[in-house]
């Protein structure tokens, strides 16, 4: 009976945890706040403990876990409709290098270091603070960094040079299988594919590694 409560404990609380992160969206994992992480840290122990404590039952962890997401969504939807409540709630941003000088004031009510400010620039390919005007500490713990001019990296208006439209690459095969629907976006078939790889070295699909297409470019292929 122990093994099945724990087996049953999981599966439902796979299925529950599983629904409210659905319905509370994509900002649990990409947009994560500290508010978040409390969040997700609470709905996974309410599941956890529930594991070997044989009173609690389904309905239990059921009511639990909808309780909290309840709170949460209510706390998401307060600070989509009121402004003031995001800065309790979500934090605001912070400028750490203004006009390429370290706010240290800012570091410090964030309790952030040089050397972790370092590692965070280096993710936005910062290597040096004497190349950064503006560094903002975002609410979700990045930073998004401006360069100074100097060190910027031009662009095509910059250069003077023609401006040719934004192509999104299609993959069309994925470890030697098809990704049919991405193929017909592109209006080709089977057959058309089966010819394009051959002519890549590719005997069939099952030998494509990754196969990718993009507009007014040779196809890309490679094999295992």
């Amino acid at each position: 009976m122990e093994y099945l409560h724990i087996l049953s404990v999981l599966v439902v609380g796979y299925i529950f945890l599983f629904i409210m992160a659905k319905l509370l969206g994509k900002t649990q994992i990409t947009q994560i706040t500290p508010f978040d992480f409390i969040s997700a840290i609470v709905l996974g122990e309410l599941v956890g403990n529930a594991l070997y404590d044989q009173e609690t039952g389904i309905p239990e962890i059921f009511f639990a876990v909808t309780v909290w997401g309840t709170l949460i969504y209510a706390t998401e939807v307060i600070t989509q409709k009121y402004k003031r409540a995001r800065k309790l709630l979500e934090g605001e941003p912070s400028i750490v290098i203004k006009k390429g000088e370290i706010i240290y004031e800012e570091l410090k009510k964030n309790h952030l270091d040089i050397n972790q400010l370092q590692h965070l620039l280096r993710s936005k390919d910062v290597f040096s603070i004497r190349e950064c005007e503006y560094a903002i500490l975002e609410t979700d713990g990045t930073v998004s960094a401006l360069k100074k001019p100097l060190f910027a990296t031009p662009t095509i208006q910059d250069l003077n040079l023609p401006i040719n439209n934004a192509e999104l690459p299609v993959t069309l095969i994925l470890d030697g299988e098809v990704v049919w629907d991405n193929l017909k976006s592109i209006n080709w078939d089977e057959k058309i594919l089966k010819n394009e790889i051959k002519k890549l070295g590719a005997s069939g699909v099952k030998d494509v590694l990754y196969a990718e297409w993009k507009k007014g470019e040779a196809l890309h292929v490679q094999t295992y």
